[in-house]
Protein backbone atom coordinates (compact mmCIF):
# COMPACT_ATOMS: atom_id res chain seq x y z
CA UNK A 1 0.00 0.00 0.00
CA UNK A 2 1.19 3.48 -1.29
CA UNK A 3 2.43 5.45 2.14
CA UNK A 4 1.42 9.25 2.14
CA UNK A 5 2.46 11.85 4.35
CA UNK A 6 -0.46 14.72 5.02
CA UNK A 7 1.72 17.74 6.54
CA UNK A 8 -0.09 18.96 9.73
CA UNK A 9 0.82 22.42 10.26
CA UNK A 10 -1.86 23.46 11.93
CA UNK A 11 -4.37 24.68 9.30
CA UNK A 12 -5.49 21.70 7.25
CA UNK A 13 -8.80 20.27 7.30
CA UNK A 14 -6.61 16.61 8.58
CA UNK A 15 -9.21 14.43 9.44
CA UNK A 16 -11.24 14.93 5.90
CA UNK A 17 -7.91 15.10 3.72
CA UNK A 18 -6.73 11.65 5.79
CA UNK A 19 -10.01 9.89 5.37
CA UNK A 20 -10.55 10.52 1.67
CA UNK A 21 -6.69 9.24 1.25
CA UNK A 22 -7.24 5.98 2.89
CA UNK A 23 -10.65 5.53 0.65
CA UNK A 24 -8.36 6.35 -2.49
CA UNK A 25 -6.21 3.54 -1.12
CA UNK A 26 -3.47 5.09 0.71
CA UNK A 27 -1.59 4.62 3.89
CA UNK A 28 -1.40 7.71 5.43
CA UNK A 29 0.63 9.41 7.82
CA UNK A 30 0.16 12.70 9.50
CA UNK A 31 3.76 14.77 9.79
CA UNK A 32 3.50 17.25 12.71
CA UNK A 33 7.53 18.17 11.92
CA UNK A 34 9.85 16.46 8.92
CA UNK A 35 11.19 13.83 10.88
CA UNK A 36 7.59 11.82 10.70
CA UNK A 37 7.48 12.02 7.06
CA UNK A 38 10.01 9.09 6.37
CA UNK A 39 10.06 6.95 3.39
CA UNK A 40 6.41 8.49 1.67
CA UNK A 41 6.08 7.97 -1.30
CA UNK A 42 4.39 11.73 -1.78
CA UNK A 43 3.40 14.26 0.45
CA UNK A 44 -0.21 16.38 0.57
CA UNK A 45 -0.25 19.91 1.48
CA UNK A 46 -3.97 20.81 2.71
CA UNK A 47 -5.04 24.10 4.14
CA UNK A 48 -7.41 26.02 5.14
CA UNK A 49 -7.79 29.82 6.73
CA UNK A 50 -4.90 32.29 5.86
CA UNK A 51 -1.69 32.19 3.77
CA UNK A 52 0.18 34.22 6.62
CA UNK A 53 -0.53 31.98 9.45
CA UNK A 54 -0.11 28.76 7.21
CA UNK A 55 3.32 29.63 6.62
CA UNK A 56 4.49 30.90 9.59
CA UNK A 57 3.65 27.86 11.57
CA UNK A 58 5.13 25.53 8.25
CA UNK A 59 8.15 27.72 9.50
CA UNK A 60 7.67 27.08 12.93
CA UNK A 61 7.46 23.23 12.57
CA UNK A 62 10.37 22.95 9.49
CA UNK A 63 8.60 22.35 7.24
CA UNK A 64 9.66 25.32 4.63
CA UNK A 65 13.47 23.93 3.41
CA UNK A 66 11.46 20.28 3.31
CA UNK A 67 8.73 20.93 0.96
CA UNK A 68 11.45 23.22 -1.26
CA UNK A 69 13.75 20.29 -2.04
CA UNK A 70 11.35 17.67 -2.18
CA UNK A 71 11.23 15.74 -5.54
CA UNK A 72 8.65 12.94 -5.22
CA UNK A 73 5.05 13.53 -5.93
CA UNK A 74 3.87 16.43 -4.32
CA UNK A 75 -0.44 17.86 -3.51
CA UNK A 76 -1.47 21.16 -2.39
CA UNK A 77 -5.01 21.68 -1.64
CA UNK A 78 -6.86 24.74 -1.30
CA UNK A 79 -4.65 26.74 0.78
CA UNK A 80 -2.19 24.57 0.41
CA UNK A 81 -1.85 25.13 -3.32
CA UNK A 82 -1.99 28.58 -2.45
CA UNK A 83 1.37 28.17 -0.29
CA UNK A 84 3.17 26.41 -3.49
CA UNK A 85 3.49 29.88 -5.09
CA UNK A 86 5.92 32.88 -4.76
CA UNK A 87 3.52 34.92 -3.02
CA UNK A 88 0.28 35.39 -1.83
CA UNK A 89 -1.98 39.28 -1.76
CA UNK A 90 -3.78 38.21 1.28
CA UNK A 91 -1.63 39.11 3.98
CA UNK A 92 1.24 40.18 1.59
CA UNK A 93 2.57 36.83 2.41
CA UNK A 94 5.77 35.32 0.60
CA UNK A 95 5.37 31.50 0.29
CA UNK A 96 6.88 28.79 -0.90
CA UNK A 97 8.09 29.91 -4.28
CA UNK A 98 7.93 26.02 -5.59
CA UNK A 99 5.90 27.36 -8.30
CA UNK A 100 6.10 30.32 -10.18
CA UNK A 101 3.07 33.04 -9.62
CA UNK A 102 1.04 35.00 -7.32
CA UNK A 103 -1.84 34.21 -5.61
CA UNK A 104 -4.97 37.11 -5.73
CA UNK A 105 -7.80 38.21 -4.55
CA UNK A 106 -11.15 37.07 -6.57
CA UNK A 107 -12.40 40.84 -7.19
CA UNK A 108 -14.80 39.52 -9.67
CA UNK A 109 -16.15 37.96 -7.35
CA UNK A 110 -20.27 38.04 -6.60
CA UNK A 111 -19.38 37.15 -2.95
CA UNK A 112 -16.76 36.55 -1.09
CA UNK A 113 -15.84 33.52 0.15
CA UNK A 114 -17.06 31.55 -2.64
CA UNK A 115 -18.32 28.44 -1.25
CA UNK A 116 -20.23 25.54 -2.90
CA UNK A 117 -19.90 23.49 -5.57
CA UNK A 118 -19.05 25.02 -9.32
CA UNK A 119 -18.07 22.94 -12.26
CA UNK A 120 -14.57 22.56 -13.32
CA UNK A 121 -13.00 22.54 -16.88
CA UNK A 122 -10.49 19.64 -16.69
CA UNK A 123 -7.46 19.37 -18.58
CA UNK A 124 -6.21 15.57 -19.70
CA UNK A 125 -3.75 15.48 -16.87
CA UNK A 126 -2.90 12.39 -15.15
CA UNK A 127 -4.79 14.10 -12.19
CA UNK A 128 -8.26 13.73 -13.64
CA UNK A 129 -7.98 9.98 -14.88
CA UNK A 130 -11.41 8.60 -15.44
CA UNK A 131 -13.13 12.04 -15.49
CA UNK A 132 -14.95 14.29 -18.18
CA UNK A 133 -14.17 16.97 -19.41
CA UNK A 134 -16.12 18.95 -16.97
CA UNK A 135 -16.69 17.91 -13.15
CA UNK A 136 -18.34 19.66 -9.99
CA UNK A 137 -16.03 20.45 -7.10
CA UNK A 138 -16.67 22.10 -3.73
CA UNK A 139 -15.17 25.30 -3.11
CA UNK A 140 -13.93 27.41 0.00
CA UNK A 141 -11.82 30.43 -0.45
CA UNK A 142 -11.64 34.12 -1.77
CA UNK A 143 -7.82 33.60 -3.50
CA UNK A 144 -6.39 32.01 -6.34
CA UNK A 145 -3.43 31.62 -8.09
CA UNK A 146 -2.12 33.30 -10.88
CA UNK A 147 0.85 30.99 -12.60
CA UNK A 148 3.31 33.15 -14.60
CA UNK A 149 4.75 30.10 -16.46
CA UNK A 150 2.45 28.90 -19.81
CA UNK A 151 0.67 25.46 -19.69
CA UNK A 152 0.37 25.21 -15.51
CA UNK A 153 -3.29 25.51 -15.10
CA UNK A 154 -4.67 22.37 -15.87
CA UNK A 155 -8.39 23.24 -14.94
CA UNK A 156 -10.10 26.24 -14.64
CA UNK A 157 -13.14 27.10 -13.20
CA UNK A 158 -15.45 30.72 -13.05
CA UNK A 159 -16.72 32.79 -10.49
CA UNK A 160 -17.41 35.86 -11.86
CA UNK A 161 -14.29 35.56 -14.01
CA UNK A 162 -12.54 32.50 -15.01
CA UNK A 163 -9.93 31.40 -12.27
CA UNK A 164 -7.18 28.38 -11.93
CA UNK A 165 -8.63 25.87 -10.07
CA UNK A 166 -6.14 23.18 -10.62
CA UNK A 167 -2.46 23.48 -11.91
CA UNK A 168 0.56 21.41 -12.45
CA UNK A 169 4.88 21.68 -11.85
CA UNK A 170 7.09 19.49 -12.73
CA UNK A 171 6.26 16.83 -9.66
CA UNK A 172 3.77 19.43 -8.08
CA UNK A 173 0.17 19.88 -8.86
CA UNK A 174 -2.40 21.53 -6.47
CA UNK A 175 -6.18 22.28 -6.91
CA UNK A 176 -8.12 24.90 -5.52
CA UNK A 177 -11.32 22.86 -4.58
CA UNK A 178 -11.55 20.58 -1.79
CA UNK A 179 -11.28 16.99 -3.71
CA UNK A 180 -12.24 15.65 0.11
CA UNK A 181 -15.22 16.83 0.30
CA UNK A 182 -16.16 16.35 -3.38
CA UNK A 183 -17.68 13.27 -3.60
CA UNK A 184 -16.98 10.62 -6.52
CA UNK A 185 -14.82 13.31 -8.61
CA UNK A 186 -12.67 13.82 -5.55
CA UNK A 187 -12.18 10.71 -4.54
CA UNK A 188 -10.66 9.74 -8.63
CA UNK A 189 -8.58 13.22 -8.27
CA UNK A 190 -7.41 11.63 -4.80
CA UNK A 191 -6.96 7.81 -5.88
CA UNK A 192 -4.82 9.36 -9.17
CA UNK A 193 -2.35 11.21 -6.77
CA UNK A 194 -2.04 8.18 -4.88
CA UNK A 195 -1.29 6.23 -7.77
CA UNK A 196 1.31 8.71 -9.21
CA UNK A 197 2.84 8.65 -6.29
CA UNK A 198 3.23 4.51 -6.14
CA UNK A 199 4.41 5.26 -9.58
CA UNK A 200 6.93 7.28 -8.76
CA UNK A 201 8.44 5.58 -6.10
CA UNK A 202 8.87 2.27 -8.10
CA UNK A 203 10.78 4.17 -10.72
CA UNK A 204 12.90 5.28 -7.70
CA UNK A 205 13.02 2.09 -6.03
Amino acid sequence: MTRLAVVDHGAGNIVSIVQGLRRAGADVVVAEHPGEIGDAAGLVLPGVGRTGAAMERLEHAGFVGVLRAWERPLLGICVGMQLLFDASDEDGTPCLGIAPGEVVRLYDAPLLPHIGWNDVALSGDRLFTGLGETEPFYFVHSYAPVPTTAGMVIGTAEYGARFAAAIRHENVAGVQFHPERSGRAGLLVLRNFVTAAEEAAARAA
